[in-house]
């Protein structure tokens, strides 16, 4: 452990913290949120299948999963500042280089592997860890809720713009003009300078001869090897795997399914507008309520009425007003999972390693992104039907919300000694399950969108197939 002062504080004001991260927030996610709208043009346009440019949103989520342990860590150690402003650098070079490409291949080296890096660096995750580590803990809910809601403003502005973009013009420009949108991160990230604020939640208190408390700090090694085999702290990570799983489906396939099943794109664009507006209502109430209740009541839940929305969406016929339903509804769960799990790493470890350890459970959070992405472009290409993805989607939040309930909220323990439950074999046992709900699903027959516009529903179809509803 190390000997820090308790009595530090931020550089600049909290609320100019919050101000800075929620703006950094709304252009980095408002930015990726229009991936969704992108996917078929750059399809069409480079002339490859939908699956093949899937595949590249698909290695972005990873990388961005895989890029935000060390983009955590480098912001524990060295400031948030310097990381986001690299990462929004990178992620504007990312698309301009994407506008130049000619083909799926480069489109998977820039607006996979490059974008998905930068993202790791300049995304939510690193602003939500600085201000967490800032916030007094009796307020941090309240103000990474905050945060969250500005930083959902930028879905809602941008889709639309997007799509504006895209029916006057090329991707190429529209890629272009994002990347421009992206460079103000650089000037706005110096805002999120702060001095680590520690207190008695981490190690033990102690006065030293000038009668200053200190904090003994534990070191990113031994909280590491307490995570690792700390029940609460791997069932956080398999329950945010599905939150990343729900929310990459749906934000990057939500236009592909409204077309396929005969609806104008612009419905797709208001849908994911409206998400992100949601959205703000959804952070600011959970930010609120968890000042009052249990984190893992409020998480067990949001995943359950995840599942329930889900179902009801499908279980009717698929209409604009019911899409525009749909989207409200899940606009507010959308990423109101974000604060109260971000909350929870700095309520089990403390704030000294949060960037680290909340950028691990966003690894898993992002490896369900993958599977969100990859998984729906090639059961499409499969079946020529979403069916199947949202019936796994309808599972995954079912096994969250029993996940949260399992979780005892406090900080973690020392682990006793011996083998125990590992990172690595709970992300195996949550890649099993995708895996077999792929095997079973990849076999359905193909949804006629004639069927399902007209009325005849996803629930019957799913249950009965084309036997019920003919060819």
């Amino acid at each position: 452990m190390t000997a820090v002062a308790a009595t530090q504080r931020p550089r600049f004001s909290l609320w100019v913290m919050v101000a800075a991260g929620g703006l950094i927030t709304a252009l980095s996610l408002g930015v990726r949120s229009t991936f969704g709208l992108l996917l078929g043009p750059i399809a069409e346009g480079v002339g490859s299948d939908l699956g093949d440019i899937a595949i590249a949103v698909a290695v972005q989520n990873l990388l961005w999963g895989v890029s935000q342990p060390v983009a955590g860590a480098l912001s524990d150690r060295f400031g948030a500042p310097k990381v986001l402003s690299a990462g929004g650098g990178l992620y504007a070079l990312s698309l301009v280089l994407m506008a130049t490409a000619n083909g799926p291949g480069t489109i998977l080296l820039t607006g996979g592997f490059l974008a998905g890096i930068a993202i790791g660096a300049a995304s939510f995750a690193v602003v939500l860890s600085a201000v967490g580590r800032n916030a007094p803990p009796e307020r941090r809910s309240m103000l990474l809720g905050i945060v969250s809601a500005v930083g959902s403003l930028g879905q809602f502005f941008l889709i639309p713009v997007a799509r504006w973009l895209l029916d006057s013009g090329s991707w190429e420009r529209t890629t272009v003009i994002l990347a421009l949108l992206l460079v103000p991160i650089v000037f706005i990230a110096p805002l999120m300078r702060a001095v680590t604020l520690l207190t008695t939640e981490t190690g033990e208190a102690e006065q030293d001869s000038s009668g200053v408390t200190r904090v003994q700090a534990p070191t990113l090694a031994e909280d590491l090897r307490k995570a690792r085999r700390a029940p609460a702290y791997l069932l956080l990570n398999a329950a945010f795997f599905v939150c990343g799983f729900h929310v990459t489906y749906i934000g990057v396939h939500l236009a592909g399914f409204v077309d396929n099943v005969g609806l104008n794109a612009s419905i797709a664009a208001t849908a994911l507008a409206l998400i992100g507006l949601f959205n703000v209502f959804g952070s600011l109430l959970v930010g609120w309520l968890g000042q009052r209740f249990a984190f893992t009541k409020l998480l067990a839940g949001i995943y359950g009425l995840r599942a329930v929305v889900i179902g009801l969406y499908i279980a009717f016929p698929v209409t604009s007003t019911t899409t525009i339903l749909f989207a409200m509804a899940m606009g507010v769960l959308w990423l109101s999972t974000v604060p109260p799990t971000s909350a929870m790493v700095t309520q089990q470890f403390g704030p000294t390693n949060a960037g680290a350890l909340f950028g691990i459970v966003f690894l898993s959070h992002q490896l369900g992104s993958f599977l969100g992405a990859w998984l729906g472009g090639e059961l499409f290409d499969r079946t020529e039907s979403y069916a199947a993805m949202w019936w796994i989607a309808i599972g995954l939040g079912v096994f969250a919300m029993v996940a949260h309930l399992l979780i005892t909220e406090g900080p973690v323990d020392n682990p006793p000694p011996g083998r125990g439950l590992g990172l690595a074999s709970t992300g195996a046992a949550v890649f099993v399950l995708i895996a077999g709900s792929y095997a079973a699903f990849a076999t359905i027959p193909e949804a006629s969108a004639a069927e399902v516009a007209d009325g005849e529903g996803f629930v019957s179809y799913c249950a009965l197939g084309p036997t019920l509803h003919g060819p």
